[in-house]
């Protein structure tokens, strides 16, 4: 009787410790007394244990932490492997120091969301919190402690692949969501059981690769870097995020993981970061191949001096640290000030007190019917329709034959997108399968794939074309297979890949009206499509509900909303191309000796911000509280939005200003402000912002002071980054 009444006191207490009210959040002051106690037990070999983080759980590593040499694993994923290994450290061990079990839940552990630059075409980081928070409790049922993400690499040359990763061109937008990306994955207390430690990478500038080659050198001013690159990262912090990763790039000469003024005087130094930072996968090893080291032990050096508190796989800290250490080259401090940070992270996700899941529990979160809901809308709101002409969508559901062409109509592993988790294509609803189900068995659904993504086949364009002929309407599903995208997928060329503009246009000269889907990573050069295809999608990779997504879309039981969160470019020489840049000594105009191309406009091809809906909207009635502001004043902006269509619709407001004329020059335009609201047909409602001069700062000066200048601004609220209604105001000097 006493050993059933144990045992169900031990279930008990295992499902109290899982149910998310579990995990009492420790005091700040009671983790600093257990780390020093715990540090003051350590070996040197022990600590740089805990710096230290591998990837396989080979019987050699299982020895290694049995010794105390591993203080952390990635690509470990399960409940029960997890457990197993976790098993090792906290029964065999010295010191049973708990494992922290890492691995990149990007947009999504198994239900997976839309790709991050399409879930940031929603505009709405309260859907990113919920989709990071479905995200995390799935990753910490499975074993999960520690999420590579989110990514907050602004990103403004769609060569680059992982700009997919991403919020896109935007420090407003991106610092918005990536705020909202770590509140999802930590939420209130890491240590409930449906919470992840969230990781702010690549630090920092990534994204301006030059050539939009991965990997490749960043040469950029300081201004630049405080003012663009910088402001995610920073708003990540401010949201509590507890980990960083230093970038493989090197920044004007200086590899990011090795780089000390981005690592110790702004991120420990400016902000006040206190969580730890992990290097990239091997990116300390590779100092040597940026020549700023001429071996593992001044690689080492170099990155644990400046601020990398964790090898990630390279093996560089655990061949060299103690070594350096004993030789003075590298001081005990500098140890036992990472090993702080990495044990005080693990304290607060509660792996001391709960180190081991409950094996039970993955099977019933992962997939559940809730977060499979919330992928569907997720993918709803994340389609932007790019063009409607002649208002060929929504289209009928009673159609007799519709053809269905592309290589992607139904190919459920490209709905995945890159990074796609622990998402298997089995759990995808495919677009094909998503219209089948939509339409049922009154519309004869002819298919034809045409040809494949990327190859110089043309043998199925015939049949292609024979479907779009005997067919009342046309949905032709095209774009970039998932691995097209993400990290190494950078792109030359930014057309549709293979044979698919030749299918495109061969079908369009059937005389079927034809609707494009795009599913894409990145912006691509669509001009044709854009001057011939009637109605165009812009859907990205949208995860496992991508098919109903699209096909309520396409017939007309969701009004899309999505806005771009990056330009279009009408060519490939254009990139990298965005909204917010400098004016130039010589505007672009008709005259030939401006900021001009010969051959092609200067603006995108479909601006940033922008995005069309199934019913339309009137901006009017632009009012401004004051037409000047001084110290500690700030300034209301109001316009009235009507929907004057017929049909209910999100409308996406977005508010920007530019200052005139400033010690330095100042962008185009700015976004500092955006709200999402739906709109019912004949329904006015107003949108209101708020300017503070926070919001009208800037670097400036021999100091790099962040201050407003006074003088001349202008603001707009408007649909996109190319319209809106013009309002005009000043800043004070007193």
């Amino acid at each position: 009787m006493k050993r059933l009444q144990l045992l169900v006191g031990m279930m008990l207490g295992l499902q109290l410790a899982h149910s998310g009210a579990g995990g009492t959040r420790m005091k700040d002051t009671e983790i600093n007394v257990k780390v020093e106690e715990l540090l003051a037990k350590m070996t040197l070999e022990e600590k740089v244990g805990q710096m230290t983080q591998a990837s396989e759980a080979n019987q050699q590593n299982k020895a290694l932490v049995r010794q105390g040499k591993i203080g952390s694993f990635l690509g470990i994923t399960g409940a029960r492997d997890s457990n197993d290994l976790q098993e090792i450290a906290i029964r065999e061990s010295r010191l049973k120091i708990p494992l922290i079990l890492g691995f990149d839940v990007i947009h999504g552990y198994k239900t997976i969301f839309p790709i991050p630059l399409g879930e940031a075409s929603s505009w709405d980081p309260d859907m990113a919190t919920r989709n990071a928070r479905i995200a995390a409790k799935e990753a910490r049922a499975a074993g999960i402690h520690w999420t590579f993400a989110p990514m907050v690499d602004i990103a403004r040359d769609a060569r680059w692949g992982r700009i997919a990763e991403g919020a896109g061109e935007d420090p407003f937008l991106g610092s918005a969501m990536a705020a909202a990306r770590v509140k999802g994955f930590q939420g209130e207390n890491i240590a409930d059981a449906d919470s992840v430690v969230a990781c702010a990478k690549h630090y920092v500038a990534y994204g301006a690769a030059e050539a939009g080659r991965d990997y490749n050198t960043v040469d950029l001013s300081e201004k630049t870097l405080r003012e663009v690159y910088l402001p995610p990262f920073k708003a990540a912090a401010l949201a509590g995020v507890g980990t960083f990763m230093s970038a493989f790039n090197d920044l004007n000469g200086i590899p990011a993981t090795a780089n000390n003024f981005t690592l110790s005087t702004i991120l420990r130094g400016e902000w006040k970061f206190k969580g730890f930072v992990v290097s990239d996968w091997g990116s300390i090893r590779e100092l040597i191949n940026h020549g700023v080291a001429a071996n593992p032990a001044e690689a080492g050096e170099k990155a644990v001096r400046a601020g990398v508190d964790m090898d990630m796989v390279g093996q560089i800290y655990p061949e060299v640290l103690a070594g350096l250490v004993k030789s003075g080259k590298v001081q005990q401090k500098i140890i036992d000030d990472a090993t702080r940070r990495i044990l005080r992270v693990k304290f607060q996700l509660g792996l001391f007190e709960q180190p081991l899941v409950d094996v039970n529990r993955e099977s019933s979160v992962v997939l559940a019917k809730e977060h499979l809901d919330a992928a569907l809308e997720a993918a709803r709101r994340s389609i932007v329709l790019l063009k409607n002409e002649g208002e060929v969508l929504p289209l009928r559901k009673d159609l007799k034959y519709l053809a269905l062409i592309g290589p992607l109509a139904d190919d459920r592993e490209a709905s995945l997108g890159c990074w796609s988790g622990k998402g298997r294509p089995e759990d995808v609803i495919s677009v094909s399968q998503g219209i089948k189900a939509k339409l049922g068995s009154g519309t004869h659904v002819f298919e034809a794939k045409g040809c494949d993504v990327n190859s110089d086949s043309t043998t199925g364009i015939a049949e292609a074309v024979e479907v779009a002929r005997k067919s009342e309407a046309v949905v032709m599903v095209l774009g970039e297979s998932a691995d097209m995208s993400g990290e190494a997928g950078s792109r030359a060329y930014l057309d549709l890949p293979g044979k698919q503009n030749e299918l495109l246009r061969a079908v369009y000269e059937a005389g079927t009206p034809v609707v494009l889907v795009l599913l894409n990573g990145r912006p691509l050069t669509i001009s044709w499509a854009a001057e011939h295809i009637p109605a165009i999608l812009e859907t990205w990779h949208l995860g496992v509900r991508m098919g109903p997504a699209v096909a309520d879309v396409l017939f007309g039981d969701y009004n899309p909303g999505g806005k771009l969160p990056v330009s279009f470019p009408r060519t490939v020489g254009q990139v990298p191309i965005y909204y917010s840049h400098m004016n130039t000594g010589r505007p672009p105009t008709e005259d030939r000796f401006t900021s001009r191309y010969l051959d092609v406009p200067v603006t995108p091809l479909y601006p940033f911000g922008y995005g069309l809906s199934y019913t339309k909207f009137r901006y009017s009635n632009l009012q401004l509280s004051t037409r000047s502001i001084g110290p500690g004043q700030s300034l209301k902006v109001t316009a009235e939005v009507e929907n004057v269509g017929k049909r209910v619709g999100d409308e996406i407001v977005q508010l920007y200003i530019r200052d005139l004329v400033g010690s330095s020059s100042r962008p185009v335009k700015e976004l500092k402000g955006f709200q999402r609201i739906a709109i019912a047909a004949g329904e006015k409602k107003q949108v209101e912002f708020a300017l503070r001069l926070e919001d009208l700062s800037f670097f400036h000066g021999p100091d790099k002071e962040f201050s407003a200048e006074p003088g001349e601004f202008k603001v707009w609220i408007g649909p996109n980054s190319a319209e809106g209604l013009e309002g005009s105001f000043e800043i004070r000097s007193k």
